[in-house]
């Protein structure tokens, strides 16, 4: 005889203090970088086309999203843009 199936219940997010990326979205931190280095200069520093040819946000999210490697390129500047900050304070 088999136990009627329950539904799992959600496993409790781990608290990630010291990630500084734990709870950020992509789109917020695309806006941050945007909003800090402007698209020309987050051309230079990252060049994919989304960023360089008629640059939005959200062609920009698309294309992060499907592509691992400019998302990771993409969160390295993201925390070396929040380290400088804090080191200009």
């Amino acid at each position: 005889m088999t136990e009627p199936s329950t539904p799992d219940s959600p496993k409790p997010v781990a608290a990630q203090p010291r990630n500084p990326l734990h709870g950020v979205t992509l789109q917020s931190m695309l806006e941050a970088l945007v909003a800090h280095y402007e698209w020309v200069g987050l051309c230079e520093r990252i060049q994919v086309r989304c960023f360089c040819l008629d640059p939005s946000i959200n062609s920009s999210l698309k294309f992060l999203r499907k592509t691992p490697w400019a998302r990771e390129k993409v969160e390295g500047l993201y925390l070396f843009m929040l380290r400088e900050q804090r080191r200009n304070r």
